[in-house]
């Protein structure tokens, strides 16, 4: 591997980084987090109006359409990045889509779309984006899993909230996509294409705490350092992985939830 500075450990300057869900609640931070230490960050998603209040100012951080529920419209984008943009180093999975939050209610669909929604949309871009990261030579991927993939839910935190109960299909899901990154960064080590994941939890919107103070004390208790994620918290964790920084680093879940699953 070349010798660098140690100063430019977490630089990404010059690197190109494709995002999904760049604009949701966690998704503007880690973009942001990218962009300041030099990346040029590609946002793929479906609603340009988003992404345009979410980033309208910040030249580094682009737009691409991109519905990561359908192969073409992601072969469409990617293909789109590359003409316009260059070869990708990083694809982060971050986005997923879901319906149905009663655990014994479920219909066969909405377990199906929450499976896809975070299992199969990853392993859909990993796929698409695997030709890309080939030509370059290498590159990193940095998919993006859940608490609730590593340990079961508390359920008496959700005992005066039932709204917020967590679906059974999210939880199996992220540990699903915990699973992947460890079986592509198995497969992938010898195309010295990096592949780790990212644990949030718990970082409630700003919607749910607007809604009950209740739910996010519930949280709070069960958190060792004592309160509630912040999606600053979270960007730290993606320049790491997408940085050299990480270079011999490899199916790592890297578990940012102030403690939650230690116990």
């Amino acid at each position: 591997m070349p010798e660098f500075p140690p100063t430019d450990l977490f630089s990404l300057a010059g690197q190109l980084v494709l995002l999904t869900g760049g604009y949701g609640y966690l998704g503007q931070a880690v973009a942001r987090g990218l962009a300041a230490h030099g990346a040029t960050v590609v946002v793929l998603g479906r609603d340009a109006t988003a992404f345009q209040t979410a980033f309208a100012a910040e030249p580094t951080i682009r737009f691409q359409p991109c519905d990561v529920a359908d192969t073409a419209s992601v072969q469409a984008a990617l293909a789109a990045v590359e003409a316009q943009h260059g070869l990708p180093a990083v694809l982060i999975n971050n986005a997923f889509y879901s319906r149905g939050s009663r655990p014994d209610q479920l219909t066969d669909e909405e377990f199906a779309l929450g499976l896809d929604g975070s299992l199969g949309s990853t392993y859909r871009c990993i796929r698409e984006a695997l030709p890309y990261l080939r030509r370059r030579g290498g590159g990193k991927i940095i998919n993006v899993a859940s608490m609730y993939g590593v340990v079961a839910p508390d359920f008496s935190a959700y005992a005066a909230t039932p709204q917020f109960t967590n679906p059974p299909h999210y939880g199996a899901a992220k540990a699903g996509v915990i699973q992947l990154t460890k079986y592509f960064a198995s497969f992938l080590g010898p195309e010295n294409i990096q592949v780790n994941c990212v644990t949030p939890g718990a970082f409630p919107s700003p919607a749910v705490q607007q809604q009950s103070a209740e739910f996010v004390d519930q949280l709070t208790r069960r958190i060792p350092l004592g309160r509630i994620g912040q999606p600053g918290d979270l960007a730290g964790a993606f320049v790491f992985l997408a940085s050299r920084a990480s270079d011999f680093v490899t199916g790592h879940n890297l578990v940012v939830d102030g403690g939650w699953t230690i116990k």
